[in-house]
């Protein structure tokens, strides 16, 4: 019997430690995390666009201006877009959980954008990276 409830308590442990696969993943707060950094970049709100970012980009960062700055001369796609439009969630090879992201630059060019998702200890999601490639597709 001690056995039996051993392997319970095992299954039970291995299954709160699956990685996530991309059908598990909360696809909506992603876009609501997201779509909360582009806006307050649009309205240059330095502190909310900082906010939504984990802290291993705040430790590179240590302010939001200094974040902002950043953004600016490093993703002028993600800093002003004429539009934006969420394309998918999954993982890359290293097991990062990514949320794909086409955005129209405001000089007219299509990008994708991987944002780079992690949970933190308290449960919630941060921004942890963005890569943006122009979109070979329209080009």
């Amino acid at each position: 019997m001690r056995w039996i409830s051993l392997l319970v308590l095992v299954a039970i442990w291995l299954a709160g430690t699956a990685p996530l696969r991309a059908d598990d993943l909360p696809e909506q707060t992603f876009q609501s995390i997201i779509t909360h950094q582009l806006n307050a970049m649009a309205k240059d709100d330095n502190a909310a666009a900082y906010s939504d970012a984990a802290p291993n980009v705040q430790a590179i960062f240590p302010s939001p201006d200094i974040f902002m700055s950043m953004v600016r001369s490093g993703y002028p796609p993600v800093y002003r877009n004429k539009s934006y439009n969420f394309t998918g969630t999954g993982t890359d090879a290293n097991g990062r959980i990514f949320e794909k992201v086409a955005i129209e630059g405001a000089d007219g060019v299509a990008y994708k954008a991987y944002y780079f998702m992690e949970k933190q200890p308290d449960g919630s999601w941060k921004i942890s990276g963005c890569v943006v490639l122009k979109d070979q597709d329209s080009v």
